[in-house]
């Protein structure tokens, strides 16, 4: 594998021919990414010159484009994130529940980011809920962590939650914690049927809200009758809901949330090889035993199908509900603790994980070959002037 190929290679090689070609259907959101990810960690964006006094090492450090899309830049947030994220955890089994958008929906939602991705968030947080809390089931009020993801191995557009949902939460009239079963969270199938219904009928609010847009190959949908034959269809068919067994405990719960919660379409880690037409990389056959395998796709097809998983602006791919929504979490918490008779966790920093490493890499401010601490000689200004990224740029 050649050393360092990164996407952004494929997009400084082919992205301008790129653009050219698809002038006419290229989105200012995927423009954006492009631009961003060519720019990140070059003299573009502009940067410093650092030396050690220790050995004499002279580098420079370009600026990071912090575009959420980008492979290279999600370590920081990511290790900002699971930092913050270390006190909401609690010593009760965590479960990984998945819903799934089916190929009919997922088309419509291509077309319909931002109002069909937030029906799914809504959709799945409300069918947990609605389950744990009633008495036949668990009975109690629960908090998940819902984490957005529109793609699969070979980078299609499949849209999909992960919900990392805490075992058990207050009664509630707030008076008891009620656990699950061991090893069981809530019925795949009353799930799923739920999920449906929730989600279609959303769907269906939507449409009528005159908030959804048909084009190309789906634009005779804009027709009431033919809309409503597409939702006839679908109430039919089973809806995807994956739960799995419940992580080791709270540590693993914190490793697991890193894997998700930042990730893009495609790792660098994963491109085996660039030539002048065609890109490859390696992927994972789920349906065979999470057999290795390695697709060869054209350079232009490869940038297609990565700028399919781009997400509108402002839109938040991390979501919280139950006793961990953002409104009210730290009462929630300070409750499920005493409801637990458990005292709240040390405060404890995480490490910044890096995207070819694992966390342990050496810290920026000290020198490669010596350990010594680097010192700053210059400040690089930009080559081009550059649009500083938006907040939600960076989550």
């Amino acid at each position: 594998m050649p050393a360092g190929l990164e996407v952004a290679d494929v997009f400084r090689r082919h992205g301008d021919a790129y653009r050219q070609a698809h002038d006419g259907h290229l989105g200012c959101v995927e423009r954006r990414v492009m631009g961003a990810i060519e720019a990140c960690r070059t003299a573009a964006l502009g940067g410093h010159a650092e030396a050690c006094p220790e050995c004499g090492l002279v580098r420079c450090a370009y600026n990071s484009c912090r575009n959420r899309h980008c492979p290279k830049c999600q370590g920081a947030a990511r290790a900002e994130w699971l930092a913050a994220r270390q006190a909401d955890l609690l010593p009760v089994p965590y479960f990984h529940v998945v819903f799934t958008l089916p190929a009919p929906v997922a088309e419509i939602a291509f077309q319909n980011k931002a109002v069909v991705y937030a029906i799914l968030f809504k959709a799945a947080a409300e069918t947990l809920r609605i389950i744990a809390a009633d008495p036949k089931h668990l009975g109690a009020e629960i908090g998940l962590v819902a984490v957005l993801h529109t793609w699969g191995q070979t980078l299609h557009h499949h849209p999909h939650v992960h919900c990392v949902v805490p075992g058990g939460g207050p009664s509630i009239d707030g008076t008891r914690w009620v656990g699950c079963r061991p090893g069981f969270f809530l019925p795949v199938r009353v799930l799923s049927r739920l999920f449906r219904r929730l989600f279609l009928d959303a769907l269906a609010a939507a449409f009528e809200a005159g908030t959804l847009g048909f084009f190309g190959d789906l634009a005779p949908l804009a027709e009431p009758a033919a809309f409503h034959h597409r939702l006839r269809d679908l109430r039919r068919v089973e809806w995807v809901v994956y739960a799995k067994p419940p992580f080791g405990g709270p540590a693993q719960v914190l490793a697991y949330l890193g894997r998700y919660t930042h990730r893009v379409a495609i790792s660098n880690t994963r491109l085996v090889a660039m030539t002048g037409r065609d890109v490859t990389f390696r992927w994972k056959d789920y349906r065979h035993h999470d057999k290795a395998k390695v697709m060869t796709l054209a350079s232009f097809e490869f940038i297609r199908r990565f700028l399919l998983h781009t997400v509108p602006d402002g839109f938040h791919r991390i979501r919280h509900y139950g006793f961990l929504a953002n409104s009210h979490r730290a009462g929630k918490l300070a409750l499920c603790r005493k409801l637990l008779d458990v005292p709240p966790p040390a405060p404890t920093v995480a490490e910044e994980p890096t995207d070819r490493s694992p966390l342990a890499s050496p810290p920026l401010d000290r020198c490669p070959c010596c350990g010594g601490a680097m010192i700053l000689l210059a400040v690089l200004p930009p080559l081009r002037p550059h649009r500083p990224p938006l907040r939600y740029d960076t989550s």
